[in-house]
């Protein structure tokens, strides 16, 4: 992210719509309540395989969004999370009852396959968060406010029993990449991105 364009993003599917988001004060954010765009997840133009990603990012109170990886942006694919693994952001203390399953879905979890590795609690909903995603030979490791809270093998017995006893199984692809694209979510409250810089390893 370039803090002034939406430069090297594009609408998951569909690389020539207009899309809702934009770059606000050296933000990358949706907001919605914004009719200029058609809403919806964006990923990059490149793809990427092995690297490190930071970012910061917030939401707004009860708000929930998340970064995908490997996403193989093709048509023949409902949405971003039917093939991309979730890196969950989200307002961990005003989430509804029951919500965060056990950790599985909490801010910084590999969503709906693990709970969180090392306890960590985000930043109240408004305040900014540290982020990284590091993905080498298919292992990822997530952190957040530099606590690690996944890490795993994608494509490993593991790995797999993990993805067949979520309910992504439904979905066959995935989990199955290891090099796409990044996207981001759009969600119905909102969210921002900052600083977001990436390193090929």
């Amino acid at each position: 992210f370039d803090g002034k364009t939406t430069s090297g993003w594009q609408m998951f599917s569909k690389p020539t719509m207009k899309h809702s988001w934009k770059a606000v004060n050296g933000e990358l954010t949706t907001a919605s309540s914004d009719t200029t765009g058609t809403h919806g997840d964006i990923v990059t133009d490149a793809v990427y395989e092995n690297y490190e990603l930071v970012f910061e990012w917030k939401v707004a109170r009860e708000g929930n969004s998340g970064v995908f990886i490997n996403v193989q942006d093709d048509t023949s694919y409902m949405a971003t999370w039917a093939t991309g693994p979730e890196y969950q952001l989200l307002d961990n203390q005003n989430a509804k009852p029951g919500y965060l399953d056990g950790g599985k879905t909490g801010a910084g979890a590999l969503y709906g396959l693990a709970p969180l590795k090392n306890k960590v609690e985000p930043k109240a909903a408004g305040e900014w968060n540290q982020s990284k995603i590091i993905q080498a030979n298919g292992k990822i490791s997530f952190w957040l406010n530099d606590v690690m809270t996944a890490e795993e093998q994608i494509g490993s017995d593991e790995w797999n029993t993990m993805v067949a006893g979520s309910k992504l199984a439904v979905f066959p692809d995935f989990g199955k990449a290891t090099k796409g694209h990044i996207g981001l979510q759009d969600w119905s409250k909102g969210g921002a991105f900052r600083n977001i810089k990436i390193k090929t390893l």
